[in-house]
């Protein structure tokens, strides 16, 4: 959430900031609504002058043995009246809370101008793709060729957009997480977080979710929502706390599943487990004093490129535009690996730094060092590191083998009893 203080400060600005993201300027109805709260506020300030002040008279006439009636009907008038400018100032208030929560967050000043993934920059590229000498296939394919991959059944069980994985390649699948939490927690600095899969909508509104993007999640009959990513209940471990910065950064990580309706993907990748409706995902969440969220993103981006280095998978690095970044972001780097039957790089992680946009909706904050009074919003920031399933995905389609099995990466081999190869029925 953008600050209403700079808003009224910089009306030009923030269009200028929606512009670039592609949207309509929003600053002259924020204003609006913002200019009468306060007008009512201030009305409201002054009748309770005007109540104390008359009720002080009363006390005055009464010692007196006057007659303080007409004094008592006025305070009760301007009772009246306060109570229905209360209601109003209340109403005004949600209304502006309302605007500002589907407001998207600044770009950065270093994000590249554009409308769509066609102006992302790329900004390094790691790994050649391999040269195949035989046809490829995709992972859909070899993985029920295999037998171990089942979404025909999983449709008859849950619908479209889920997968049965079985033996080794649902084995593959944690030893997959398994690495990836291990390096996180031992090499990254990160702490291993086992979080609730289920929030209420507050920890949605202090990551963004809500209220602009309800059609994208699942919830429940009872109130609760099912988690679109591990981010959610990371990034609220700080919400309404007041922390010490000398116990800044705070880094976690999680392996969780994810679960998302994929309201805006009908009619893409229909095949296959590139976007299920339920998907497992390591995710990375760092906590953090501003001045120090730039070199954080950095430092995540690393931390999911070595992800991918260690397992052997081309990828390259992509800075968002304006127009493709998330509505919470001020920057974005997405990671896309190379997929052979697709013969294009696919996003597998986007770390994003959301400066304070989180942590003004959530009020996460924190106190200087050696200070004793007051409060800044931290920064806030999130990464995949990596998505599970599009790993699983990556490493099937890239060590492939002409006879339909699939070589294991060497640094996931310890976490498969030893085993180097996946020839299905097994």
């Amino acid at each position: 959430m953008l600050d209403i203080k700079w808003i009224r400060e910089n009306p030009d600005d923030l269009d200028a900031a929606l512009a670039r993201r592609g949207a309509a300027p929003m600053a002259a109805g924020v204003l609006e609504l913002d200019t009468r709260h306060r007008a009512v506020t201030t009305e409201l300030q002054g009748l309770q002058s005007k109540r104390n002040e008359v009720s002080k008279q009363i006390g005055g006439v009464k010692a007196k043995g006057g007659d303080a009636q007409p004094l008592m009907d006025e305070v009760a008038a301007i009772k009246d009246k306060m109570a229905a400018l209360e209601e109003e100032g209340r109403k005004l208030g949600e209304e502006v809370r309302h605007i500002l929560l589907t407001i998207p967050n600044v770009p950065h000043e270093a994000v590249p101008q554009g409308e769509d993934e066609s102006a992302n920059v790329e900004v390094r590229k790691s790994g050649e793709p391999r040269e195949f000498n035989f046809a490829v296939k995709d992972h859909a394919e070899l993985g029920a060729a295999l037998g171990l991959m089942d979404f025909e059944q999983a449709a008859v069980v849950s619908g479209a957009r889920f997968v049965f994985l079985k033996g080794q390649l649902a084995r593959l699948e944690r030893a997959i997480a398994q690495f990836m939490l291990d390096t996180h927690t031992s090499e990254n600095g990160y702490v291993e977080v086992n979080p609730p899969l289920l929030v209420h909508d507050a920890a949605l509104v202090g990551t963004g979710q809500l209220p602009k993007f309800a059609e994208d999640l699942f919830k429940t009959t009872n109130g609760h929502w099912l988690i679109p990513t591990a981010e959610v209940s990371l990034t609220n471990i700080v919400a309404e706390k007041i922390v010490d910065g000398a116990e800044l950064p705070l880094r976690f990580t999680a392996f969780t599943p994810c679960f998302r309706s994929e309201a805006g993907a009908a009619g893409k990748d229909t095949k296959g487990m590139i976007r299920n409706h339920q998907f497992e995902k390591v995710e990375l969440v760092s906590i953090v004093a501003p001045e120090d969220s730039e070199a954080e993103l950095e430092r995540m981006t690393g931390c999911a490129e070595g992800i991918l280095q260690k397992l052997g998978l081309p990828y390259r690095v992509m800075q968002l535009c304006s127009g493709d970044m998330g509505f919470g972001a001020i920057r974005t780097f997405d990671l896309e690996v190379w997929l052979p039957s697709q013969d294009t790089y696919r996003e597998i992680s986007s770390c994003s730094n959301t400066g304070d946009f989180q942590a003004r909706r959530m009020n996460a904050r924190f106190r200087p060092a050696g200070e004793t009074k007051g409060a800044r919003f931290v920064h806030t920031l999130n990464g995949s590191g990596l998505a599970v399933g599009r790993t699983l995905v990556a490493i099937i389609e890239n060590y492939q083998e002409e006879d339909g099995s699939i070589r294991i990466p060497d640094v996931l081999r310890p976490y498969m009893g030893g085993d180097d190869k996946i020839s299905g029925g097994n």
